[in-house]
Formats: structure tokens, C-alpha cells, sequence
């Protein structure tokens, strides 16, 4: 196994709590936690959609929290995934990202997201995508690794996205990188390499213009980008900080 894959297994495996990226997530959770207890102050109930997430990344809130603040959560990935079964609190459903029309605006009290944006697609789905978040829910929170941290958050490879894309294909035809096995063809390590398109702040910003700003760090640099909106709280746009 390739030192990079053991890299990405021992700091993003999320069913351990020691693990890095389960300690960041675990310090995301007090921004979400705000989040829903304004709104179940404020109606009684909550109800989030999940765009692009998972059951287990819900962990990192406490179990007691989804009874106590009456909260649903509707989960959408994209057609073709495997949806779990849903309970009390979860509904799984597929669709696009970038057009969730089934959906009014602001249906949702909550809008959510977690390393999403960085696989919409090029520029034009990321606005879409913005878009449909800030649509959907008054209250929003959007997370996304930030482009200028020098190591890549998918393959564990330092400076791999700022490399030009036809040395990323190489590198990923000729060996397993972190989260990634191998590809056979150029075909599919074109489509991989592609499939990862992060932005840095001020691309950021300006799809979120009207939420708080927040950066989050990893050995003192700046790693990933939060934004967030709440009803009682809007500070007005390009509005900063660092957790």
C-alpha cells in the first residue's frame, strides 16, 4: 500500500475520534450546533438538506440532539449512488447538486454542505450550485478544502493541484495516491484529475457573498473555507475569520 494511501487512511478515517480530520469536523460541529438551536428557538423544529453528505458524517453531533431540536435531515448524492435506508430523522434521496427544483425556495431551514463544492464541476456548476444552496434555506453553511494549502486533501500528495493536468494524469497512472487507486487509462485519469477543482477566497467569496467568512487551519495555514449565513446573525458580506 502506497504512503500516501496509508496517510489518508489513518487521518481521515472518521470512525476513529482520533483521527485528524474527525477533530476538525468534531470543531466544524459547534457552528452547525449554533445553527440549529437558533432556528429551533426560533420554530420549534428544524430541518436541513445535506447536499453531496453522508449518515455517518452526522456523528459528529451528539445522538440526543436530532430528538431534542426536532430536527430531519434530507440527504441528496447524485443519481445512482446507493441510498441507505432512512429512519425518523433521515431521508435519502439522488439528485443533481446544481438543480434541485423538486424544492421551493426555502424550503429548508438549513442548507448544508461539507467538501462538496470542489467536485460540482467547472466554474459555471459552482455558481449553479451556490446558487441552489443559498435558494433553498435562510441559514446555510458551505465547507471547502482551500485551493492555496500545499497538500492536496484527496491523494495526500503535496503541491499535486497546483502541478499542470498532464503531469496530475501521469502521477495518477502510475501510482495509488491517497484516497485513489491507480488508473488504467487515460480516459479515467482524466476524469479523476478533473473531477477535483478547488478554489481559493476570493472565488469563495463571491459565490457566497452574503455569509460569514471563516477559515480553518492546519498547522498554522490556512487548509479549508467555511461559509456560513444564519437569519439573526448576518454581519453583511466579506466578513472574516479564522477558527
Amino acid at each position: 500500500m502506497s504512503l500516501t494511501r496509508n496517510i489518508a487512511k489513518s487521518i481521515t478515517d472518521y470512525d476513529r475520534p482520533d483521527a485528524y480530520a474527525t477533530k476538525l469536523r468534531v470543531r466544524r460541529a459547534k457552528h452547525i450546533l449554533s445553527m440549529i438551536d437558533s432556528v429551533h428557538r426560533r420554530y420549534g423544529s428544524v430541518t436541513i438538506i445535506d447536499i453531496g453528505g453522508t449518515r455517518t458524517y452526522w456523528n459528529i453531533l451528539p445522538n440526543s440532539v436530532f430528538a431534542e431540536k426536532n430536527v430531519s435531515l434530507t440527504v441528496v448524492n447524485i443519481p445512482g449512488a446507493p441510498l441507505p435506508p432512512g429512519d425518523e430523522h433521515f431521508t435519502f434521496i439522488d439528485g443533481d447538486a446544481c438543480c434541485l427544483d423538486q424544492f421551493d425556495d426555502d424550503s429548508f431551514r438549513i442548507a448544508h454542505s461539507n467538501s462538496v463544492l470542489e467536485h460540482i464541476g467547472d466554474w459555471h456548476r459552482m455558481m449553479a450550485f451556490a446558487d441552489t444552496v443559498r435558494r433553498l434555506a435562510p441559514n446555510y453553511y458551505v465547507q471547502t478544502p482551500f485551493f492555496w494549502f500545499p497538500i492536496e486533501p484527496h491523494c495526500m500528495c503535496p503541491f499535486f493541484h497546483w502541478l499542470p493536468e498532464p503531469v496530475r494524469v501521469s502521477l495518477v497512472m502510475r501510482f495509488e495516491l491517497g484516497h485513489w487507486n491507480r488508473c488504467s487509462d487515460i480516459d479515467d485519469a482524466v476524469s479523476l484529475v478533473e473531477s477535483i477543482r478547488m478554489v481559493d477566497r476570493k472565488l469563495f467569496k463571491f459565490l457566497f457573498p452574503d455569509a460569514v467568512h471563516l477559515t480553518e487551519r492546519a498547522f498554522f495555514l490556512p487548509k479549508s473555507m467555511i461559509a456560513f449565513r444564519e437569519e439573526t446573525s448576518l454581519t453583511g458580506p466579506g466578513t472574516s475569520s479564522s477558527v
